[in-house]
């Protein structure tokens, strides 16, 4: 059976940084399976670093506040140094929902693909989609990967993902500090492993803010299509 660990990535999220955790014990133990996770502790100024400690829950804490990317590639030197089969990301704010953890590893386990998305646009599974603003941006961001790497990626925001042992490694060795969803998504395909995307289940989020505010949607566009244009290469 597959090692599987799950990384929260948590900012701030003293509100729902618990209820995220304890849903996915819940459904471990309601499915009998065994999703291990850790939750990396961005630097947070509120309470989520004594919510953790007091409830005893897995995690890193990070002296200072690294960003989505640092955190994440924390996460993933976890799941590297400790010889996970897969890893997957997955939001502390409540967005994902544990149910489709098996439908992004499924891929991964029949050797299927090598990374796997999960999507609110492949299907009609998903609650919710984002503002028609923000989906705006997104399917230019999706023009501007088919053009670097040949192959149309509809969800490339989602930090809903999953991960082979090959991309762990990659992963804990190179990540993106800005804009890390996109651009990594657009050098794994480009460096020709097997990219999946499968239809998730997403909830808007139960607290806090957005990384990506409305007024600087236009700013975030721009740089994350130059970024793929010009920085999009292959892992070697």
């Amino acid at each position: 059976m597959e090692k599987i660990l799950i990384i929260i990535p948590a900012y701030n999220e003293e509100k729902s940084i618990l209820n995220t955790y304890k849903e996915i014990e819940k459904y471990n133990k309601k499915n009998h399976t065994k999703y291990d996770c850790i939750v990396i502790n961005d630097g947070s100024k509120d309470n989520t670093e004594q919510i953790l400690n007091d409830n005893n829950i897995p995690h890193i804490c990070l002296p200072a506040n690294l960003g989505i990317g640092g955190a994440v590639q924390t996460g993933y030197q976890y799941a590297m140094y400790n010889d996970y089969d897969i890893a997957i990301q997955y939001d502390g704010d409540g967005q994902h929902d544990v149910n489709y953890v098996k439908d992004i590893v499924k891929p991964i386990v029949d050797d299927e693909a090598d990374f796997v998305i999960g999507s609110r646009f492949v299907g009609d599974v998903s609650e919710f989609r984002t503002s028609k603003s923000r989906r705006l941006g997104i399917n230019i961001i999706s023009f501007f990967i088919k053009l670097v790497t040949g192959k149309k990626l509809y969800d490339i925001t989602s930090g809903f993902r999953a991960a082979n042992k090959d991309i762990i490694k990659i992963f804990a060795a190179e990540y993106p500090q800005e804009y890390p969803e996109p651009i990594t998504n657009a050098k794994v395909e480009k460096s020709k492993y097997r990219v999946a995307e499968v239809a998730v289940n997403m909830r808007e989020r139960s607290e806090g803010k957005s990384s990506i505010h409305t007024w600087k949607n236009a700013y975030y566009m721009m740089n994350v299509c130059l970024a793929i244009l010009f920085k999009s290469r292959g892992y070697k």
